[in-house]
């Protein structure tokens, strides 16, 4: 079971359960060296946990929410409409599972194609949304890259529309959640599709593996993904009494974990927030266990720093991982 949220704490209460987390958080994921994590106020874009943020990682799914971005977009700039239909070419036909199994020479309305991107994962759908806007997958994916950056994702470069296994398809935690705070900003009127645990089509109705929205309460997005080499990676905005946390975990070894750590770190995020509220010592407390701080990659900055100012112009770190064949999301990673 997911821990509860936190909230209408007293001081003493707040204080006490706060620092038992801080001591007691656990070292699994110290120990998993695919592993990065980033908790972000939503509303003052102050960091409120980072660890491994910049070190590069395999989006896996993530991929499709600058897919979306993209997407919507072009609905904004009149290019596209929500019920325009998409054609199905062979190569997006061809795109092995998740898919939504569609033949060449099917259609597929923009706003289906919304829904199955964000419930189904659907790669065969990335591919009709890549050669809409771009001609070819390939095309559309340096378009992708080439829009990232101009958003402050300046580690991220993407090699196709789905986040399937590709060596030169990275990013990092901190990238992903420059692009779920923009999604947030920029496309404020299609957000609520990131909170959609099913949708129906042709008489079927496919349901999603994001379990957080149904399990943290206050959790209203974004996006899950994975694939062997990245792990189980998610990207989840919940809000608490009026406040918006933004946070982004990658490399878990199971969705269940995944999910549970996600819990922890978005509950230790509005501890730490509701701390600083209160302009209390413990408000000067990290979030994350200070038994961790001398390991390598570990990024904790000090209070009230921006997400904004810690996009730095530094060169990306080369990956060191090799991706490999994609497996059923019901298949815990090695």
């Amino acid at each position: 079971m997911l821990p509860t949220p936190i909230s209408g704490w007293r001081v003493s209460l707040l204080a006490a359960l706060v620092m038992a987390s801080v001591l007691l958080a656990p070292l699994a994921q110290a120990e998993n060296p695919r592993y990065a994590g980033i908790v972000i106020d939503a509303d003052s874009h102050e960091i409120l946990y980072a660890e491994n943020a910049d070190a590069p990682r395999y989006p896996a799914s993530l991929t499709k929410m600058m897919t979306l971005y993209m997407l919507f977009e072009a609905i904004e700039g009149r290019s596209m409409s929500l019920g325009q239909p998409l054609p199905v070419s062979r190569a997006a036909a061809a795109m092995p599972a998740t898919k939504l199994y569609l033949k060449p020479g099917d259609s597929i309305p923009v706003e289906t194609a919304i829904e199955s991107l964000v419930v189904r994962s659907a790669n065969d759908v990335a591919v009709v949304v890549a050669e809409a806007l771009g001609g070819s997958e390939r095309h559309f994916a340096r378009m992708m890259t080439e829009r990232a950056r101009e958003l402050g994702m300046r580690h991220t470069t993407f090699r196709n529309a789905s986040g399937l296994p590709d060596d030169a398809q990275v990013t990092t935690a901190r990238d992903m959640a420059v692009l779920a705070r923009r999604l947030m900003l920029d496309f404020p009127q299609y957000y609520h599709y990131f909170s959609l645990q099913d949708f129906t089509w042709r008489g079927n109705t496919y349901r999603g593996h994001n379990r957080l929205l149904a399990n943290y309460p206050g959790a209203d997005g974004l996006k899950t993904g994975f694939i062997r080499a990245s792990g189980f990676n998610v990207a989840t905005s919940a809000v608490h009494d009026g406040r918006r946390m933004l946070s982004v975990v990658m490399g878990g070894f199971t969705a269940a974990s995944r999910d549970e750590h996600m819990a922890d770190l978005l509950n230790r995020g509005f501890a730490r927030a509701a701390l600083a509220d209160g302009h209390g010592w413990l408000a000067r407390t990290e979030i994350a266990d200070e038994r961790l701080m001398p390991l390598p990659g570990r990024t904790l900055p000090p209070a009230g720093q921006m997400l904004a100012s810690l996009d730095s112009a530094a060169p990306a770190p080369a990956a060191t991982v090799s991706a490999r064949a994609p497996e059923p999301a019901s298949t815990p990673a090695a």
